[in-house]
This record gives C-alpha cells, structure tokens and sequence, in this order.
C-alpha cells in the first residue's frame, strides 16, 4: 500500500499481489462462462445444447411425476423414489437460479451489477423460476397441505417457455397486445354486470330462488356472454328470454375478440420474425461470400444456425441468384455502347 500527496490530498494506491489479479481474472471469466451456457442464447455448442435438453426432460419429469402422485396407491408404493426425484429437482432448480442470478451482471458490464440482478429478478421469467421452487422451501417454514403442494408443484412447467421458440412468441404477443386485452375484458366485465342486473330486474319475481340478487345472476351472465351456456340458469319470462337472447348474440361476438386480437398478434410476430430471420440469414450469406450455386452444404448449415426453413432459405437464395444475374447484365450493358444507324455494340 503507497500514500502519494496530490494537491493537498492523500490518494491511497493499493498493489494487489499477482496471485489475486489471477484469481479476479478467473472468477469473471468463470462468470462470463456460465452467463453464456445459461443466458446467452446466440453461444451455442453441444454442450449448452445438451444442458437445455436436460431441463427440459428434469421439467417434463417433475410433471408427470405430479400427476402420478395423485394417485394414492402409486405413491405410497414408490414414495421414496418420488421423494428422492423431487429433493433432486429442488436442488437442481435451486442451483440453476443462483447461477442465473449470479451471472446475468454479464449481460451489461457498464451497469451496475446489483442493478442487473434486481433487473433480472424482477422479469418474467426469473418469477417463473423463483415459482418453481419456492413451495418447496415454504413447506420447510409453513406446513402446507400436501395436495395443494404438488398442485403448485405444477408451475415448473412454464419454465419451459425459456426453452421453445414458439412459447416465446406467444408471451411477445400477450405483451405485445396487452393493451388491448384489457380494454376487452373491461368492456366484458361492463356488459357481465349489466346483463346480471338487468336479468335480476326482470326475472326476480318469477324466480327469486335463482335470481335473488344481482351477485346470483352474475353467475348467469358470466356462462352466457363467455357462450358456454351450461344450462342450469335460465329466463322463463318472455321479456327474459328477449333479453337473454340479446345478451347471447353480444357475448358471441365479444368472445371472439381476444381470439381475434391474438391471432393478429401472432400473425405479426410471425411476420416480423420471418423478416428478421431472413435478413440474419441475408447478411450471413455476404458477408461469407458464399457461392450460391455451389456450396449447398455451407448454406444449410447457416441456415440451420439461423432457424430458417428450407422453403424460406430457397426463396431468398433464389432471389439473391436473381438480383446477382441483374446486376451482371446491368454491368454488361454499361460495357458497350450502341451505334445510333445499325445499333451493333461498340467498345467504349
């Protein structure tokens, strides 16, 4: 340690020994592997491959060993393999969450690395993974029923949305859209009161042992504007029976606008994915300065890389092929020029 006098000022230096500069530049380089292996999603090498198959199927297992612990006699009969299979899943889970929260200071190294972490603890699919495992350790503080326990055991399925593309898409297209969602089910929860008020109005006296409030009748309105329509509530008075059909021809048609608004929404996504898949796989192919004819293996592999299909990487290669023949005769045109009384080429 060094004192140095600078302007009135005492600066301390510190000479860290050679040993624990290594040691720092180990542990980064520890932490910069693992944000690859876990977070990162363009490092991709066998190894990330098989550690993302191996979730999936830990995840997929935790399931269906949900299920087949419903069942009373299976589980009593193999209970210390459940049990073993569960503290395992538990443990791995456990490790996977720190490991992602201590690593993911990697993602923005200019940012604050406690800053990062909250950031990252606070996203969607960090609260999936602290669902996942967090009934487990509140049986060990709070004695919960054990049904329920294995019921919310269940939420370990949403973690394979970090897994598969197509899950991705759909939660881009809630988030994306979620605006207009609310607005629909604020209109819907407006209607579904005033159809159960309405129905409390004109059907109580007839029938006030179904109809004995407005809470009651909400129970109408709910199975009738959703279109499900069980049947076990239903208007005897005629002007009832105008209403609820009018009420039934409005919830036919406000039931299709969040299928519709997410079909939108995909087909959007779609589009835009599709667009950026196709530049990726655009600018790949030049920046190789690949022979388009020729090396049909090297274009598949960048095409697998990509995530194209084969019928969208022949479009595009086809179409690069076509612009590279335009551009050819372009450039031959300009080679020559043309005699004005016989129109023969001439050298410029």
């Amino acid at each position: 340690m060094n004192w140095q006098m600078r302007h009135g000022e005492i600066t301390i230096s510190v000479a860290y020994p050679k040993d624990w500069l290594m040691i720092v530049q180990a542990w980064c380089s520890l932490r910069k592997l693992v944000y690859n292996y876990l977070h990162n999603e363009d490092y991709e090498t066998p190894l990330t491959r098989g550690l993302n198959y191996g979730l999936v199927i830990l995840i997929v297992g935790n399931v269906i060993a949900v299920i087949l612990e419903s069942v009373d006699s299976i589980y009593l009969a193999y209970k210390v393999f459940f049990d073993g299979f569960e503290y395992f899943s538990i443990a791995v889970f456990s490790v996977e969450y720190l490991m992602r929260f201590w690593s993911i200071v990697e993602k923005n190294p200019e940012q604050s690395a406690w800053r990062s972490r909250w950031q990252w603890i606070t996203s969607g699919a960090a609260i999936i993974d602290l669902l996942a495992i967090l009934p487990a350790y509140l049986n060990f503080f709070v004695h919960i029923d054990l049904r329920f326990l294995r019921t919310l055991r269940l939420l370990r399925l949403l973690k394979l949305t970090r897994y598969f593309v197509s899950l991705q898409i759909l939660l881009r297209v809630f988030a994306r859209e979620k605006g207009s969602f609310q607005a629909v089910i604020f209109i819907l929860i407006i209607l579904i009161v005033m159809a159960a008020a309405g129905m409390y109005v004109v059907e109580n006296k007839t029938q006030p042992e179904v109809f004995s409030s407005i809470p009651a009748a909400l129970w109408w309105a709910v199975v009738t504007l959703t279109t499900v329509g069980y049947g076990d509530v239903t208007p005897v008075t005629p002007l009832g029976k105008s209403l609820g059909a009018i009420i039934t021809i409005l919830g036919v048609g406000f039931a299709a606008l969040p299928a519709g608004i997410l079909a939108n929404g995909l087909a959007n996504e779609l589009e835009a994915r599709k667009q950026e898949l196709e530049l990726k796989f655009l600018n790949v192919l030049q920046n190789h300065k690949i022979d388009l004819i020729e090396d049909h293996k090297l274009i598949e592999d960048i095409r697998k890389q990509v995530g194209l299909t084969p019928e969208q990487t022949r479009e595009i290669v086809l179409q690069m092929i076509r612009e590279q023949d335009g551009q050819e005769r372009q450039s031959e045109k300009h080679q020559y020029c043309y005699c004005p009384h016989c129109g023969n080429k001439l050298p410029e």
